[in-house]
């Protein structure tokens, strides 16, 4: 670990249509080979298509969609005398937000759907109504703190 003072973070700026920094930081978070205009375009067709088939306002079904899939707990690997405990850990909020957008949109991009757009829009309705593999994703790793609880006092 470095000794040096930790790099200050940087504001992200709220995306242009609806003014969130969360949106900013999916749209960058599925950004590949610095194209940033497709994935942006691509986020904004998903949303649209939401809009239109569930009624419900599409970044309000990106929200829950997002709140629905961060995990509270985790499992981290701990040696102590040769041998290794999965130990369950509290985890930090910007890492709970870092994991659901990655399982989101890992499982978006593995859909059978043709578009990146219409795999999105149908990963993130599933994951607002409490369904599909992101959310049995988060569901496995609390699954994974809760039998490993009894390793819990080995936390540093």
């Amino acid at each position: 670990m470095s000794r040096r003072r930790s790099p200050e973070k940087r504001a992200l700026a709220p995306d242009p249509r609806y003014g969130d920094v969360m949106v900013t930081k999916f749209i960058n978070y599925c950004m590949s080979d610095g194209k940033r205009s497709v994935s942006e375009s691509a986020f904004y067709r998903a949303l649209d298509l939401i809009r239109d088939r569930s009624g419900q306002e599409g970044v309000d079904v990106f929200r829950s969609a997002l709140n629905n899939v961060k995990p509270s707990v985790e499992v981290k690997s701990r040696r102590i005398g040769g041998a290794t405990y999965q130990v369950p850990v509290e985890i930090r909020a910007e890492r709970r937000t870092q994991l659901a957008m990655r399982w989101l949109i890992s499982f978006a991009r593995s859909r059978p759907e043709q578009t990146f757009a219409d795999r999105l829009a149908a990963e993130l309705l599933m994951a607002s109504k409490n369904e599909g593999p992101s959310i049995k994703k988060r569901e496995d790793t609390h699954r994974m703190a809760e039998a490993n609880r009894a390793f819990a006092h080995c936390r540093w």
